[in-house]
């Protein structure tokens, strides 16, 4: 990303520029002159490459032996379909639905299963979730689904959720954006083009009890003891895209691990959320405990002005600022590459933007 500007997108997402260097050395040389984008997945040299960065991954999440960690192709979205076909048995689905992701789990899952909505926000257009005594929650389900981070409406849960039931959420914004307690939870999956590289590959972390009860009529590529038995190579891995996450893991790690990036991301939302909040020109519509810290959506006071605030924007190097086209209105995205600069250039020029048009 160059020095002038700074990328919001939601995912695929910016990258760090050491990582981006590191990823030049390796296409152009990954081994005996061959480019990381010409090696075999069952090569020596990204086997063991793969071995450390599935290493690097448990050291920076703390992951222990009683999980295995996959590396997967087919995106987040495929897990939704994946979670149900391997999980479900003659229980119900349990699905607490906050924002666009989780309803879409729900609805996939409703396919497969009989799903039972814990609790449904669209009645709040996502903006908050309803107290936990409001939840209704399965007695004998199969397991418990939420998304932490609601990437579209920017809604976030921050702590794991109490349940009986085996555990599973989507963690793909939120994930080493700060530490997270993975023995609180059976599943966790992540798409990796947020903060953990580039699109192409999916990371699920998944304790070994649960895969022990897999369904064994599954056909292997859809069932995840298969892929864990395989070391995520029962087909052609995503090479590319597992190269980059490992080089992020590592970077990550340099910069002081994920206790470094929780510090430095509640800094960057909270500097957007208290500047949003004392404008009067722009406004944040989730309920405080709830804002993600990761994608800070807001709207501007004066009708008719969404162009020209992009447009403007752009023209300052401020790029990917345009809210998801179900919500509207603007979203920033700033995942853990996006550095203290960027929201500080942003709160620039969002305050001269509403001196003009005030």
């Amino acid at each position: 990303m160059s020095k002038d500007i700074f990328n919001f997108s939601a995912g695929p997402a910016v990258i760090p520029d050491s990582v981006i260097d590191t990823i030049n050395l390796g296409l152009d040389d990954f081994d005996r002159g061959m480019s990381i984008i010409e090696v075999s997945h069952r090569s020596h040299a990204f086997k063991e490459f793969a071995k450390s960065s599935e290493s690097s991954l448990r050291n920076l999440l703390n992951i222990s032996e009683e999980y295995s960690v996959l590396f997967l192709q087919g995106g987040a979205t495929h897990q939704f379909a994946l979670i149900p076909m391997n999980f479900s048995k003659n229980g119900v689905l349990d699905y607490l639905v906050t924002g666009a992701w989780s309803k879409k789990a729900s609805e996939y899952a409703s396919k497969i299963s009989d799903v039972n909505i814990v609790s449904d926000s669209s009645s709040n257009n996502f903006t908050d979730v309803a107290d936990l005594n409001s939840w209704n929650i399965s007695d004998n389900a199969d397991f418990f689904f939420y998304c932490a981070n609601e990437t579209v409406h920017g809604l976030e849960i921050h702590d794991p959720i109490e349940t009986s039931s085996p555990l599973i959420c989507d963690m793909s914004s939120t994930i080493a954006s700060r530490p997270i307690d993975v023995n609180k939870y059976d599943l966790i999956f992540a798409g990796a083009q947020k903060n953990l590289g580039i699109a192409g590959v999916t990371i699920v972390i998944v304790k070994n009890k649960l895969l022990s009860g897999v369904k064994t009529e599954l056909l292997p590529m859809f069932n995840y003891s298969a892929h864990a038995n395989e070391a995520s190579m029962l087909n052609t891995s995503p090479v590319f895209s597992w190269y980059v996450s490992g080089l992020v893991f590592d970077w990550i790690q340099e910069q002081g691990g994920v206790e470094e990036m929780a510090r430095i991301n509640k800094l960057k939302s909270d500097m957007l959320y208290d500047y949003i909040d004392q404008s009067g020109f722009y406004a944040n519509p989730v309920s405080k405990p709830y804002r993600s810290w990761m994608n800070i959506p807001f709207t501007l006071s004066r009708d008719g002005l969404d162009d020209k605030f992009l447009s403007s924007a752009e023209e300052s190097g401020l790029l990917n600022l345009k809210g998801h086209r179900t919500v509207g209105g603007m979203r920033a995205s700033v995942y853990n590459a996006m550095p203290i600069e960027g929201i500080k250039r942003l709160i620039s020029f969002m305050d001269e933007f509403a001196k003009l048009h005030e």
